[in-house]
């Protein structure tokens, strides 16, 4: 059995040895890169093709905790329809409209499209991230370029989270009943 102990000094030249080997490594990639001979290091992903119906417009379905939304979107003067009624009078509440409108000020296209949508279940804040996850979608689906800022911004991910269930032998889904020592 031989000995294979080593110094401190042997791993040292180890190290020099593996620096050089990479530094010679990237000198000649960046060569070769600059005279035009390699790859480009960022390799992009494909574009994904447009999607719409027959009508032109892109459709997208978002869902927020028990909330469903069918969005379809197509160009127009900003104009957003949820069940029939205008998004002020839907949702009453700046905050709620807000968050809805986060995705055209994330992508810049604030008023250039329409919004047509129902949304079932869930309260209105649910219903609210609902609306905001279909939009993306569809966003993406007609200008599949905005896909890298939205997704970026995290909007295209469902959000999963929801109400923890009820269990039994508990007041709530974790709070127990009141202790009672006599």
């Amino acid at each position: 059995m031989s000995d294979n102990r080593q110094s401190l000094a042997d791993l040292g030249a180890a190290l020099n040895q593996q620096r050089d080997a990479a530094q010679n490594t990237a000198d000649t990639s960046a060569e070769a890169y600059l005279s035009g001979e390699a790859e480009t290091p960022v390799q992009r992903a494909p574009l994904r093709e447009q999607e719409l119906d027959a009508y032109g417009r892109a459709y997208a379905t978002g869902r927020r905790k028990d909330a469903v939304a069918r969005v379809w979107l197509k160009p127009g003067t900003g104009k957003i329809t949820i069940n029939g009624r205008d998004q002020e009078v839907y949702f009453a509440r700046p905050s709620l409209r807000l968050v809805i409108n986060q995705v055209f000020g994330i992508a810049e296209r604030e008023g250039q499209y329409d919004v047509v949508c129902t949304v079932k279940g869930g309260g209105l804040s649910g219903q609210a991230g609902a609306v905001k996850h279909g939009i993306s979608q569809a966003l993406t689906k007609y200008e599949p370029v905005l896909r890298t800022p939205v997704k970026a911004a995290g909007f295209l991910t469902r959000d999963s989270r929801a109400v923890e269930r009820k269990k039994y032998g508990r007041a709530k889904a974790r709070r127990s009943f009141q202790f009672s020592k006599r």
